[in-house]
């Protein structure tokens, strides 16, 4: 995805690439219920309603406040050419509630929104939010895995808003908008090893679609909420078995699906890079399924579902960041070490002592975290390995320790601020059922 897009014009948008934007942002959207059937049965019985409802009520929140201002706050200064807020977000106010997108006229003073990118592609501002407020959704839903079975569904929906609205969309603009993150002039790139004569980093920071902003951004969060929140009751005594695995691998499936979406429809364009784009994401991701069974079948003596469902994940976190980057050959590289990696962390939560429910941090975190360093030494033109050069790997990592303390100290001061709220049902609740207490229902009536 561009980092910086520049002022509005107006004209007419290409009908082929906006017919594959909204294709995609109708995939991207497919992920949240996807994810929904991963993390519900990846949950106990008593608590798979409340999973799934975390996943469905952050469609619903966080679809809500995008329009009104998450697309202003992420993009406004894209369309309407105002200067944003210390490169840190834009004026959540310069197109509240996005009327301003519906405009059709076409007039020089009432310009058509399109949005114009480096591939001359016109596709209609309204589109790319359709877009964009997808990407929000599943971000937010993503944390939820970390504090599956023991919060209150009230107090999760407040969450979303405050974390959409503090985090997410202040990182998005960083990173997409045109701000610190991004190849702008007053970015960290620029400051680090200067500018081209257009006023581009010479060394651009390379996100293709959302290594930073989401999965580094959500496995933080999930590792400040999983420590903030607390442990299940019996952590460390009891076996959180998965109910229904048939859902895990069910929900695995819908998410590589929708990912194409996410990956390929970054480039904004149905073009030969969106197409290498798609190459680059199966590589990656069945390298990396590869990757988590074989440490399964090195430590464990056997290849798991679970495990074979969880590396597709991985793989599919680790190349949101690098797929437009690398190779396939490359893509093959990070996916196999990525499935690896995250078999290995999810190990940590129990040597650290924190109840990561259903490993975040461990798959989002750690595989967001390699997919975006991994593009400094991989990267076909810039990287370590391929480019000869070492910039490229000193920016992504500027970028992703950025990424971590951004969302880390934020993430902290909305998690401290909502306890008065009460972020726990009781644990005589939680031992029975939050489905039960939360929602007056159950997965399954069992005789």
């Amino acid at each position: 995805m561009v980092s910086a897009l520049p002022d509005s014009v107006f004209g007419e948008p290409d009908a082929g690439n906006t017919a594959w934007m909204l294709a995609s942002a109708s995939m991207v959207l497919l992920m949240t219920p996807a994810l929904a059937f991963f993390y519900g049965g990846l949950s106990r019985g008593k608590a798979v309603l409340n999973m799934m409802m975390m996943s469905f009520g952050s469609v619903a929140t966080v679809s809500i406040v995008y329009v009104l201002w998450g697309f202003s706050q992420s993009f406004g200064n894209t369309v309407t050419g105002e200067s944003d807020i210390w490169g840190i977000f834009a004026n959540p106010f310069s197109l509240f509630g996005s009327d301003q997108l519906m405009n059709t006229a076409g007039t020089e003073d009432k310009p058509t929104y399109v949005l114009w990118t480096g591939v001359e592609t016109h596709v209609p501002a309204i589109v790319f939010m359709a877009f964009q407020l997808t990407f929000a959704v599943i971000t937010v839903a993503l944390i939820s895995g970390a504090v599956a079975e023991r919060v209150k569904f009230s107090t999760w929906l407040v969450f979303s808003v405050l974390w959409s609205t503090i985090v997410y969309f202040p990182l998005s603009h960083m990173v997409w908008g045109g701000g610190l993150m991004s190849n702008a002039e007053r970015g960290f790139a620029s400051w680090m090893f200067g500018t081209n004569s257009d006023g581009t980093a010479n060394v651009a920071p390379i996100d293709f679609a959302g290594g930073t902003v989401v999965h580094i951004n959500a496995g933080m969060a999930g590792l400040v909420l999983a420590i903030i929140v607390g442990a299940r009751v019996g952590f460390g005594r009891t076996a959180y078995r998965p109910h229904n695995i048939p859902f895990v691998m069910l929900g695995a499936a819908l998410l590589w699906f929708g990912w194409f979406g996410f990956n390929a429809g970054s480039e904004l364009a149905a073009d030969m890079t969106a197409g290498k784009v798609w190459v680059n994401t199966t590589a990656a991701t069945a390298a990396a399924m590869i990757g988590w069974l074989g440490v399964e079948w090195v430590r464990d003596k056997h290849a798991t579902s679970v495990g074979a469902a969880s590396g597709i994940v991985a793989g599919l976190v680790a190349i949101t960041p690098a797929c437009g980057a690398l190779t396939p050959v490359g893509s093959l590289i990070l996916g196999v070490i990525a499935g690896a990696l995250a078999a290995l962390a999810i190990g940590l939560k129990n040597k650290f002592g924190y109840d990561d429910s259903l490993d975040v941090v461990g798959v989002h975190l750690v595989a967001g975290l390699w997919g975006t360093i991994g593009i400094g030494f991989l990267a076909k033109d810039t990287g370590l390995f391929w480019g000869g050069d070492y910039k490229q790997l000193v920016v992504q990592i500027v970028i992703a320790a950025f990424a971590l303390a951004f969302t880390g100290v934020l993430t902290t001061i909305i998690a401290l601020v909502l306890k008065p709220l009460g972020w726990r049902v009781k644990p005589d609740e939680e031992k029975s059922g939050i489905d039960e207490a939360e929602h007056a229902e159950t997965a399954y009536e069992l005789a």
